[in-house]
This record gives structure tokens, C-alpha cells and sequence, in this order.
């Protein structure tokens, strides 16, 4: 009866181990991913999503817990898996940072810095609040959980269960992703650096060679109305831009960003 008992235990473990140790690294990357790791999004609800997604890939990873449950140092090996999740998670959010960069750039180059600064759960400027939200609907319309749960299934080759990453290997994964944020949130914003600069020359000229004229009365005005102007044109285009680098690196995150 003894051994009986035994043997049940021991399926028992082989088979919720993975899941546990799944549901560990999605639950802990769930807090950082962009959409569904977003502060007005309801923690039953992350916690419904992590589910559905350990359901996903615990199936996929089982192979790799096969020999947890002998592991003699278990709440160290599970720990190490939340870690593991918190880490994809940062990797993933360096990308959503760069519309945030973007639009910050945007709205100080613009004028429009303090408008609705203070209206969302982060202060941020209004126009870059507005390109966040509209980069993850973008990004969730094009098959954001597909990517997502293929992210979680390749971290298992890149962090075996119950390893930690080295600091080497971390250190490759995400310096390159987070210099490449910055660069793409500098190359989002640059049309509207390049429109502030013209702009500035333009008022310095006419400041100089009309001194009596008050510019900032005349040009304020016109640096906010082609601020706005430029960004309905060219947002449409901006936020593919950034949709398609963040599906280029969701397709590799561990092999090196493009």
C-alpha cells in the first residue's frame, strides 16, 4: 500500500511540477508584458490570462521538469523560474518604452508637453499616452498572444527550468533590446525634432530681423497646429513601424534582437 501511495505522489508531482513551474514564470512575466500586464487591467484578470497561457505552454515544456521533482533545493529551482518570467517580462516591456520615449520627445518638440500630463495612471504627455495605447491595440489586433505564448515556449531553450540565467547571458539579451528602444523611439520622433528645428530658425530669423514683432505670440500657435497636423498623418505609419520591430523581436527574443 506503502509503495502504492508512493507511486501516485510521484505521478503527481511529474505532472502538476510543470505546471507549476509554467505558471510561475508566465504569472511573474504577466506583471510586466505591454497589454496584458497594464495597470487598469484587473489582477483577476492576469491572473485568468496567466492560467490560460501556462494551459498553452506547460504542454509544450513538460519534457523539461522531468527531473524536477528529485531536485533536493525545489524552493530555490522554483524561484529561480520567477525570475526567469520576470526577466521576459522586462525584455518585452523595453519595447512599449519606445512609444512612451517617442512621444515624450514629440510633445516637448511640439509644445504640448502639459497638456493632460497628469490624466492617466502614469504621468506621461497626452501624445505619448495616446501612441501607447494605440501601438497595443495595434499590436494586440495582430496576434500579440500568439507571439507572446511563442516566447514563453523558446525562453525554455534559452533559461532551462530551474536555472538561472547568467549575467553574461542577460546582459547580451537585454543591453541590445534596450539600446534599440531608445534608437527606435529617437527615429519615431525625429520628423517632429526636425519640423521644431526649422521652426526655431524660422522664428530666429524673423525675431532678427523684426525685433518689435512678439514671435512667441505668432508661433506658438503654429508649432502646436503643425504638431498635430504632422501626427495625424504620419501615425498611422509611425505605429507600423514600431509594430513590426516588436514582432521581429518576439520572434527571436533570445537569439539576438534585429
Amino acid at each position: 500500500m506503502t509503495e502504492i501511495v508512493t507511486r501516485f505522489l510521484d505521478l503527481v508531482a511529474l505532472v502538476s511540477l510543470p505546471a507549476l513551474g509554467v505558471f510561475l514564470r508566465v504569472g511573474s512575466a504577466m506583471a510586466l508584458l505591454p497589454v496584458f500586464g497594464e495597470r487598469v487591467v484587473p489582477a483577476r484578470v492576469r491572473l485568468t490570462l496567466a492560467l490560460c497561457f501556462t494551459a498553452i505552454v506547460a504542454p509544450a515544456v513538460s519534457d523539461g521538469f522531468a527531473r524536477a521533482a528529485t531536485t533536493p533545493g525545489l524552493p530555490l529551482w522554483l524561484g529561480a523560474e520567477v525570475l526567469a518570467g520576470l526577466l521576459i517580462g522586462i525584455m518585452v516591456r523595453l519595447y512599449t518604452l519606445a512609444l512612451q520615449t517617442a512621444g515624450a520627445i514629440i510633445a516637448q518638440s511640439t509644445s504640448l508637453s502639459q497638456i493632460l500630463g497628469n490624466a492617466v495612471a502614469e504621468p506621461a504627455p497626452a501624445i505619448g499616452h495616446l501612441l501607447l495605447i494605440a501601438g497595443l491595440a495595434l499590436a494586440t489586433l495582430t496576434d500579440l498572444h500568439v507571439q507572446v505564448a511563442s516566447v514563453f515556449i523558446q525562453s525554455y531553450g534559452a533559461i532551462p527550468a530551474g536555472t538561472l540565467p547568467t549575467a553574461s547571458a542577460t546582459y547580451d539579451w537585454v543591453l541590445p533590446l534596450f539600446l534599440q528602444s531608445f534608437a527606435l523611439a529617437f527615429a519615431l520622433a525625429a520628423p517632429f525634432v526636425i519640423a521644431s528645428l526649422i521652426y526655431n530658425i524660422v522664428m530666429g530669423v524673423i525675431n532678427r530681423a523684426m525685433p518689435q514683432l512678439m514671435v512667441s505670440f505668432v508661433g506658438a500657435p503654429a508649432i502646436t497646429f503643425g504638431g498635430l497636423l504632422l501626427l495625424a498623418l504620419i501615425t498611422p505609419l509611425l505605429l507600423e513601424i514600431w509594430n513590426d520591430a516588436l514582432t521581429q523581436v518576439l520572434s527571436a527574443p533570445f537569439g539576438g534582437a534585429p
